[in-house]
């Protein structure tokens, strides 16, 4: 099912050549992104999971320079001999890399630097996909696409974190999206059991952590219609449940007792029982029928065994998937979920936690070369979460794309949707 064009990596079977035009969307998505940042906002790191989002902007330059432009265009000199480092992610094939929790440590190159770097490259990319060579690129180029959308995502997510530190809670766009819905009991959608078939099934573009299709065999369970809602959080917090260490494994428990955590991320209590949260749009109260965001596996998993219930597998989450009501990959780009309403409506704009540790599907192979880095390295001690997100590029919310964060990382738009055995 490999596909080897040049040697560089497709693990399915491209479509048609990516055109000028749509690569230079996808990049101009990147900097539309950026520009309600200032120089400042752009460099700043909060934490190691937390890249500055001119690394972000100047990082998807490097990756065209790198796998595309580099082995491919003849004659390519890189803008600047010290960016193959100072950008480098995590490939160590390609060689030595800056320190990732040392990213905002880095003054320079400035932002306008970098969009000197990004118009460069993009006037050798787009000579490069006009010419006779764009075909033998194909599969590399659409690879360089999602892994540019990937971080648009990022880039949210990190400002998010950014702005958040900041004590006067600056926001990121003014407009608001909130809406109170009318909340509704969870329904749960019965699925028999037996052989299931799960995984991409090569028709398209997907990465090669979604491979390859194969069978797995389920029990009969019971999958909620909908995530869980902030309101159905606000519950489980007044009935202790960041104080109950019989709810929580190991692990989560010590996570959560050195992080005093009491709520989820980006929650903070005001005068008697009200809480508000902080959005990329400003601070505002919690909406009770919004999904709850920004939560660790821990929490997810604690929540579930609160309830009675569990997180689902992966394999049950793909294989519903086509029952649940419509959900988040026909939306426009969101800064916030939207609140589920009583009719059904969106079952919520977070990724959902799964109870499937992330692993390699049967027959998985990472391709040769600095490439094969991209996704099979990391499959160890993290967590897959499915659907997608409100701040989810479309395309990025297929049925069998696996995301995957350690079990107590929060900073991603992640909730939860409960599972029960039948």
């Amino acid at each position: 099912m490999a596909v080897q064009t040049q040697g560089v990596w497709a693990r399915y079977q491209p479509g048609p050549v990516p055109s000028a035009d749509r690569y230079l969307e996808v990049r101009d998505d990147t900097e539309s992104l950026a520009e309600p940042l200032s120089a400042e906002d752009q460099t700043v790191q909060t934490m190691p999971d937390v890249s500055p989002t001119k690394w972000h902007r100047a990082h998807t330059t490097w990756f065209w320079e790198e796998f595309v432009l580099g082995p491919n265009q003849p004659g390519f000199q890189p803008f600047h001999p010290e960016y193959r480092y100072l950008f480098n992610s995590y490939y160590e094939s390609v060689g030595p890399r800056h320190s990732r929790p040392q990213r905002g440590l880095i003054t320079r190159p400035g932002i306008a630097e970098i969009a000197a770097y990004r118009r460069r490259t993009d006037d050798i990319m787009c000579e490069l996909l006009s010419s006779s060579r764009a075909a033998d690129v194909a599969g590399i180029a659409e690879l360089g696409l999602n892994h540019e959308q990937q971080h648009q995502e990022l880039i949210l997510m990190d400002i998010k974190h950014v702005l958040w530190c900041n004590p006067m809670r600056l926001t990121y766009r003014g407009e608001t999206d909130a809406r109170a819905g009318s909340a509704r009991a969870a329904q749960w959608i019965h699925h028999p059991g037996g052989l299931v078939d799960i995984g991409h099934d090569g028709a398209g573009f997907a990465f090669d952590n979604e491979g390859p299709r194969h069978r797995e065999l389920l029990q009969p369970f019971l999958i909620a219609d909908r995530p869980v809602l902030c309101g159905e959080w606000l519950e489980f917090m007044m009935d202790g449940g960041y104080r109950r260490p019989e709810l929580w494994m190991s692990d989560g428990w010590a996570t959560v007792t050195q992080g005093e955590w009491s709520s989820p991320l980006y929650w903070t209590q005001g005068e008697g029982d009200g809480w508000s949260i902080f959005t990329l749009n400003g601070v505002r109260a919690v909406v009770p029928e919004e999904p709850v965001c920004h939560i660790s596996w821990y929490e997810a998993d604690a929540f579930a065994r609160w309830t009675g219930a569990r997180l689902p597998l992966e394999a049950e989450w793909e294989t519903v998937h086509d029952t649940l009501p419509p959900a988040a990959q026909t939306h426009a780009l969101r800064l916030h979920p939207r609140s589920v309403d009583g009719a059904g409506g969106s079952p919520g704009d977070v990724w959902e936690w799964t109870a499937s540790p992330y692993s390699p599907y049967p027959g998985f192979h990472p391709a040769a070369g600095a490439v094969g880095e991209y996704n099979g390295k990391f499959m160890v001690n993290q967590f897959v979460l499915r659907g997608g997100a409100c701040v989810t590029p479309p395309g990025h919310t297929r049925p069998t794309y696996r995301n995957f964060f350690p079990p107590s990382a929060r900073w991603a738009f992640s909730g939860l949707r409960l599972a029960r055995d039948a």
